[in-house]
């Protein structure tokens, strides 16, 4: 069951399309993990964060679809998985009208700043209002690329993404390492960089 949240703040009348059009949800945490475990009975296999790492023997991890989006707020600009080819990526899935990604995003944006370029992260802003969009990311400090994804989110949805935020780490070879199912924070962007970058240096070797 694709879970949806309708927005009831916009106005009736003038873009009331688009008001009525059903949204992805923004759950907690705890929520997710209701979702997930039904889910996961049909769900292509993933490492997922909160459920620690697979067992000896697992199967290895999958890759990650490709994509080309047009980018938020630049007209005429793409923002696509191939250009990262050969770096590990982290994919974030967000919106400005998700709760829980109003906590997250922020602090998304401090670590991209804080590694100077080390680390790539993608932002993809899914079934979302360009304005409302516009705004969010200017005040969460973000300056990571940020694709746009408007209703009815194709590229969000082929990735399994029903809720947000979601957070997807891929290795240099853009296979999916590693999987954060609501907000991030500090403890597994470190812990889950690691074993991106991990893939990165045996890919190397």
């Amino acid at each position: 069951m694709i879970a949806q949240q309708h927005d009831d703040t916009a106005p009736a009348g003038k873009g009331g399309a688009s008001a009525r059009a059903p949204r992805l949800a923004a759950m907690s945490r705890r929520a997710w993990i209701g979702i997930g475990c039904a889910v996961a009975l049909v769900a292509v296999v993933v490492i997922v964060a909160v459920g620690g790492r697979p067992a000896r023997g697992a199967a290895p991890p999958l890759p990650a679809r490709a994509f080309s989006l047009a980018r938020l707020g630049q007209p005429g600009a793409t923002l696509s998985l191939a250009d990262y080819a050969g770096r590990p990526v982290i994919i974030n899935f967000f919106a400005s009208w998700c709760a829980p990604c109003q906590r997250e995003t922020p602090l998304l944006a401090r670590y991209y700043a804080s590694q100077h370029g080390r680390v790539a992260v993608l932002g993809i802003d899914a079934n979302d209002e360009t304005a409302a969009a516009l705004r969010f990311v200017a005040k969460a400090g973000v300056s990571y690329p940020v694709g746009f994804d408007p209703f009815p989110a194709d590229t969000t949805t082929s990735y399994g993404v029903y809720a947000l935020p979601q957070t997807f780490f891929l290795d240099a070879r853009h296979r999916i390492v590693a999987k954060v199912m609501g907000p991030v924070t500090a403890r597994l962007l470190t812990r889950d960089v690691a074993l991106m970058n991990r893939g990165a240096t045996q890919n190397r070797g």
